[in-house]
């Protein structure tokens, strides 16, 4: 485990002059709030590390030396989002095997089974669901880590030489620089958060209750470092709203063991939004359907038959080249949202 600025010192000689590397990362979204980033699993030809991000390192040295390889990855985007979001990290380049498989039509694409498919070696399953910021790693949680990418090599290899043979190489490139892309796109703050699933039944004086119980579990979820749902479920806060909006009692949706603290805010938050005057109530959203005209239906049909077409002949999943939503505005209006297509998508659908 590097977990110190000498440990740090000598690995990154060795990680710059590396010929690949394959990258990895454990976060703790299943245990804390907001998640952090807390464990980098870092494969060359001559070992398989893991960097302790928890350790109060200067990462800046060892993301630089990152940034000069391409980094093989599996299933990247959410790493991506990870180390973009907590360490402006965005690599230059990714061979993302879990693109690849996908690319290449193979319907089950998980490291496990790939690795066991092509490599034939069966990982152990392994702590999933760990607390990856508890120290010190027990060494099954090593183990584990170090696999997420001791692997990838070798696996990439088998991936690119059949990508070449079937002429879709270009596609993964064009799709893992995509994925880079998106990953550093900065995503506002999601205003309607607090709208739950079920809270479109409500009426707006609930709506207000249910916007500052939502806001009062946040505070909680932080000050307590859990996920909201440890503090409590989506639909207990919806049924608690709508119960106090209709002034019935709210002790059945309760948990058992709720503390006297955490029940006076929750209760105090009730006020608040009992306190709003109409005008200040947010509004049911109501869904504008708009409907497509009958040539709008006829542009959507023969897109998708040249989609499943194309994704017949090639064995993939036709969802690779366009979702339904993207056929829908393609329908509605091509020049305007084929730009959003990646070169080889839009090949196959004009094809």
């Amino acid at each position: 485990m590097i977990d110190s600025e000498p440990k740090l010192a000598v690995f990154l000689p060795v990680l710059r002059a590396a010929p690949w590397v394959a990258v990895d990362t454990e976060a703790d979204s299943l245990h804390a709030y907001p998640e952090k980033v807390c464990l980098i699993q870092i494969s060359t030809d001559s070992s398989d590390r893991l960097v302790d991000p928890l350790a109060r390192l200067d990462l800046g040295p060892l993301l630089d030396a990152l940034s000069g390889h391409e980094l093989i990855m599996h299933g990247a985007d959410y790493d991506l989002r990870l180390l973009r979001k907590h360490h402006e990290f965005v690599p230059s380049s990714i061979f993302d095997t879990m693109l690849a498989a996908r690319l290449l039509g193979l319907r089950q694409f998980g490291l496990g089974h790939l690795v066991e498919n092509y490599l034939g070696v069966k990982l152990e399953k392994g702590p999933q669901k760990a607390n990856w910021a508890v120290r010190p790693l027990t060494e099954r949680m090593e183990r584990y880590a170090r696999n997420d990418t001791h692997y990838l090599k070798p696996l990439a290899d088998h991936l690119k030489s059949q990508l070449e043979t079937e002429g879709r190489l270009a596609w993964h490139q064009e799709s893992c620089a995509r994925l880079i892309q998106d990953s550093t796109i900065h995503r506002p703050a999601d205003m309607d958060a607090w709208r739950l699933k079920g809270s479109h039944l409500l009426e707006p004086p609930a709506l207000a209750i249910l916007r500052e119980l939502w806001q009062w579990r946040e505070a909680e979820a932080v000050g307590a470092n859990k996920p909201p749902f440890f503090v409590m479920s989506h639909q207990t806060l919806v049924d608690i709203a709508a119960a106090a909006a209709a002034a019935k009692p709210i002790e059945p949706f309760l948990p058992r063991h709720i503390s006297e603290r955490r029940a006076g805010g929750l209760m105090r938050a009730i006020s608040r939004g009992q306190g709003l005057p109409p005008d200040h109530h947010p509004k049911p959203l109501r869904r504008v359907c708009r409907r497509p005209s009958e040539g709008e239906k006829r542009r959507f049909a023969d897109i998708q038959k040249r989609r499943d077409a194309s994704a017949t002949a090639l064995g993939i999943d036709p969802t690779l080249i366009a979702s339904r939503a993207m056929l829908s505005d393609l329908a509605y209006e091509w020049d305007k949202h084929a730009i959003l297509l990646m070169n080889w998508q839009r090949q196959l659908l004009t094809a």
